[in-house]
């Protein structure tokens, strides 16, 4: 989902993380939650990430709605 490298560079920027600390926190929902909420802010990002994952974008959006709630 993030393995572009521009892409995963702007997200650890935006959200402070390491990518050490990413990965530890993959079982974080709330860590799961602002990947989905970074791919979101960029249509083509969520897009892509949809397909590669074999989703709509829109079942992102739900998932990151049932990780926040």
């Amino acid at each position: 989902m993030l393995e572009g490298e521009d892409r995963a560079a702007r997200y650890l920027d935006l959200t402070g993380l390491d990518p050490d600390t990413l990965r530890a926190g993959l079982g974080d929902p709330a860590i799961l939650a602002s990947a989905i909420e970074f791919l979101t802010n960029h249509e083509p990002d969520l897009i892509r990430a949809a397909e590669a994952l074999a989703v709509t974008p829109e079942e992102l959006v739900a998932a990151k709605d049932l990780l926040l709630s």
